[in-house]
């Protein structure tokens, strides 16, 4: 093999995960974005419509207000491809 392939975030499945977690913990997007300090929901809202992805420290923020990994929150578009090649990499 002539390289790796690098993993690639499905952003619009990560947005519809970040919600499932969000309601999964009694959170509304107003409490979210009182948490997370920020002046307006709207950063939550394309989060969630998956318009963007939030940024590396507000997804280490999420993962341990919520108990879980980063990786619970990401969802890869080519995780079985990602998986092989890793696993035949090593």
């Amino acid at each position: 093999m002539n390289g790796y392939i690098c993993p690639v975030i499905d952003v619009k499945k990560t947005g519809k995960r970040i919600q499932e977690l969000r309601e999964q913990n009694g959170m509304s997007v107003k409490t979210l974005q009182e948490i997370l300090g920020f002046t307006s929901p709207q950063a939550i809202y394309k989060w969630q419509w998956g318009q963007a992805l939030p940024d590396i420290a507000n997804l280490l923020f999420l993962a341990r207000l919520w108990h879980v990994n980063v990786e619970n929150i990401l969802v890869l578009a080519n995780e079985d491809v990602f998986l092989f090649c890793y696993c035949f990499l090593r």
